[in-house]
């Protein structure tokens, strides 16, 4: 190993120390900054810079800050229900009927795609680790995700929110010490190497290249899930740091493509998979790859580990807290669990991509009642065009958009 492995490794270490010390620990907002966060950076992180550079080449870093911002304002969505359309929901009548069966079928929508995403999520976190122990096969993946399942179903049924929070909390900061160390390599190669390398070539966008997009907006899903945080954390909570886990992710997200941009010339032409961006990273460091391994295995649990917190909040929800959420975790898993034994995971999780995106519709149509409903003067007229507008992009991604993961 040379100085910069070595100096990559103590960096990520540090960054480790620092989210690890008790005060951020235990800070109630950095807990539920942490649930929505680690589902933005889930899969779609590993993917993100070889697809979209593969798609856009020259304007991937600009298409990257669109994608961004369009999420931003799907998230602006979700904050405005939790505001205002929870009280609304919280109501029975004649009223508000409307209201909580277009709520009904957007929850039953999102559960059934957390199923689908926590059996992807674990089967993926599965076959990076057995990867690199020469250990990858189907039944072999399949006995780690039943044991990884069957233990988040016990200790979220048996301990609660809480308990999963600190799985997560964990998780999630191992994997952003490992992305900033992964970002700073980068940026030395940038330095020391960008004009060794490959020239980016330019690529002729055409309908599918939008359509690739309009996908790539599903692979920084997540933010919503603050939406289900509820039996823990009031709306304040919940929309503030719902915020704040969007910026934090955008930056990332932003800010690492555009260090990989020196290296997209290695990739352009070639299949993209998974692992592609540990293949990459070789160019960068010899501790890189290794280093992403772990933020990969990492960050596939964290994100089903959100996923699976915001399932049980789905079930309290509906249930008009008749359930606790330990019974949606439990729901949860188990149905993740028959998907993982009887169908292929990987065919299937498309209809979970799409699934996301007529959420992220019928959240939108919810909001469009609420303000109609409740809003007056401009604001109104301001917020029903905004909404309406969005939702028409979102009816065309639900149609249109090509899957990525």
């Amino acid at each position: 190993m040379q100085i910069l492995d070595y100096s990559l490794l103590i960096f990520a270490v540090f960054i480790v120390g620092l989210l690890f010390i008790r005060p951020v620990r235990e800070n109630v907002f950095w807990r539920a900054t942490v649930t929505p966060l680690a589902s933005i950076i889930g899969s779609g992180f590993l993917i993100a810079a070889p697809v979209l550079g593969e798609a856009m080449g020259p304007w991937t870093p600009a298409a990257m800050i669109g994608i961004i911002l369009l999420a931003y304002l799907i998230g602006g969505v979700i904050r405005y229900n939790i505001r205002y359309a929870e009280p609304l929901l919280a109501q029975k009548g004649p009223k508000t009927r409307l209201i909580r069966s277009v709520e009904f079928v957007s929850n039953l929508a999102v559960f059934s795609a957390y199923l689908i995403s926590v059996a992807f999520y674990l089967r993926v976190m599965s076959a990076f680790i057995l990867r690199s122990f020469d250990m990858d096969t189907e039944f072999n993946a399949n006995i780690m995700t039943t044991v990884v399942l069957g233990a988040i179903a016990i200790i979220g049924m048996f301990r609660g929110l809480k308990t999963l929070e600190v799985l997560e909390e964990y998780s999630v900061s191992i994997k952003l010490a490992i992305i900033a160390a992964a970002c700073l390599g980068l940026g030395w190669h940038m330095f020391e190497n960008g004009d060794q390398v490959p020239a980016v070539q330019d690529v002729a966008l055409n309908m599918g290249s939008i359509q690739l997009l309009a996908g790539m907006l599903l692979m920084v899903q997540g933010f919503e899930t603050s939406r289900y945080l509820g039996d823990e954390y009031d709306a304040d909570t919940r929309i503030k740091s719902m915020r704040i886990a969007q910026i934090l992710a955008g930056v990332i997200y932003a800010g690492f493509v555009f260090l990989f941009m020196p290296l997209l010339g290695l990739v352009q032409g070639q299949s993209v998979n998974e692992t592609a961006i540990i293949g990459i990273l070789e160019h960068v460091s010899f501790i890189l790859p290794f280093m992403m391994i772990v933020a990969a295995a990492f960050s596939q649990f964290s994100a089903a580990v959100a996923d699976t917190l915001s399932g049980g909040g789905i079930v309290r929800e509906e249930s008009q807290n008749q359930l606790p959420a330990r019974a949606g975790y439990g729901v949860i898993t188990l149905g993740a669990l028959i998907l993982i034994w009887q169908i292929n995971i990987f065919e299937i999780i498309a209809y979970a991509s799409r699934t996301f995106a007529f959420y992220y519709l019928s959240q939108t149509m919810v909001a469009l009642l609420v303000a109609h409903k409740t809003d007056q003067g401009s604001s109104k007229l301001f917020r029903l065009s905004g909404y309406s507008a969005l939702a028409l992009i979102l009816l065309w991604i639900t149609i249109y958009a090509i899957p990525v993961e």
